[in-house]
């Protein structure tokens, strides 16, 4: 019966001693975590609105060549007749 008490007493004192050292462990790395995820956030959210970042501009005195983007001149015949009208004030 004494036994099973101190091996009680021994896991409550296991289970103090492991909340406190998780909180003092969470006080130290909390913080880098989060920033970690923000960081990440900002990141993600950038690339999203189409933000370019500054060091990925062009520098003075390159040249860069854009080919303009080829657009299709495609005419659907199957759209039908085009009636203009007008409207009637009655």
């Amino acid at each position: 019966m004494q036994e099973a008490s101190i091996q009680g007493l021994r896991f409550i004192l296991i289970l103090i001693l492991g909340y406190y050292a998780f909180k003092w462990l969470a006080r130290i790395f909390l913080p880098f975590l989060m920033q970690k995820a923000v960081r990440n956030f900002e990141k993600k959210a950038r690339e999203q609105q189409g933000y370019q970042d500054p060091a990925d501009q062009v520098r003075e005195g390159e040249t860069v060549v854009d080919k303009k983007p080829v657009q299709k001149n495609e005419i659907n015949n199957n759209v039908g007749e085009y009636i203009d009208f007008e409207e009637v004030d009655d």
